[in-house]
């Protein structure tokens, strides 16, 4: 997941939240549902992730294939798609692709489902690797979000591609990182200091 939340920009929230359907490893993309004003998005899937992901994808089936016979293999579904696509719930697609430990008990339905990896527990997991890597800098996270834009910046990516891909709304929140890479107001460097 940490490398998805760098090469990715992924927020935690998203990325625990992804179901196997929205990885495309054919045109190398992640659909991110639900982001900025209600609507999906694509991001980058890092070449570095897809036999991580594909293996990730085959542990999510076996683990679902052992939900199905202990009666908890429905996953919820939002919205009305559980009504509009009658027992999508059960699918390999829907799950999602970074499940928690164990079934429990949806209060929505009062159903045993297994639900995604709670992003508590993956922010406790970055902690202790960032406390045994001795980084003495304020990170988490979030980080790796602010990581993944800034070195687009630094690469000589566009202002508007790094928006999309982090699904900001307003480029200004993008803008952020253009003093963050030390390069001044919109990321331009002054022709005396191009060398």
């Amino acid at each position: 997941m940490a490398d998805l939340l760098y090469g990715s920009g992924l927020r935690i929230s998203k990325c625990g939240r992804l179901r196997v359907k929205d990885i495309d490893f054919g045109f190398k993309c992640i659909v991110v549902r639900n982001g900025t004003g209600d609507k999906d998005r694509t991001t980058l899937l890092p070449n570095s992730t897809i036999d991580r992901l594909q293996f990730q994808v085959e542990r999510v089936k076996l683990l679902h294939e052992q939900d199905l016979t202990n009666d908890c293999g429905e996953v919820y579904l939002p919205y009305a798609l559980e009504r509009k696509y009658k027992r999508a719930n059960q699918q390999l697609a829907w799950q999602y692709l970074f499940p928690a430990s164990k079934c429990s008990k949806d209060p929505r339905s009062d159903k045993y489902r297994r639900h995604h990896i709670m992003d508590s527990t993956v922010q406790k997991k970055v902690a202790i690797a960032i406390r045994e890597a001795n980084i003495l800098k304020h990170a988490g996270c979030h980080t790796f979000r602010h990581s993944f834009a800034t070195r687009l910046l630094q690469k000589g990516y566009d202002i508007r591609t790094i928006q999309k891909l982090l699904g900001h709304a307003d480029v200004k929140t993008t803008e952020i990182y253009t003093h963050v890479i030390g390069q001044g107001a919109y990321g331009v460097i002054s022709p005396t200091d191009d060398d």
